[in-house]
């Protein structure tokens, strides 16, 4: 399957990426090869086969959270440049 010199146009306005008369026909067969590849997948035979997300079985390791020592409020923010309370001020960052 060839991609035409239209689609690979479109492909690169999509990327932002300035191609060449040359460059597109170029990528137009390696394209085309790449595509031809992903359709000879078709052929195999994958009866009973399981579909997996990962090949390596693993699980998230989590921990329970555990109640720690806390730092005083004053001890936070007795370095804090700016101050609101007891918080830290900042500039905003999303303007109405």
């Amino acid at each position: 399957m060839e991609l035409d010199i239209e689609q690979v146009k479109h492909l690169a306005s999509l990327a932002r990426i300035d191609l060449s008369l040359e460059d597109c026909q170029e990528l137009s067969q390696q394209l085309g090869d790449i595509f031809d590849q992903f359709e000879s997948l078709r052929d195999l035979n994958l009866e009973g086969v399981t579909p997996t997300a990962h090949i390596a079985d693993s699980t998230n390791v989590t921990r329970e959270d555990q109640v720690g020592h806390c730092l005083a409020t004053e001890d936070v923010l007795i370095n804090a440049p700016v101050r609101n309370g007891d918080f830290f001020q900042v500039n905003p960052v999303l303007e109405e």
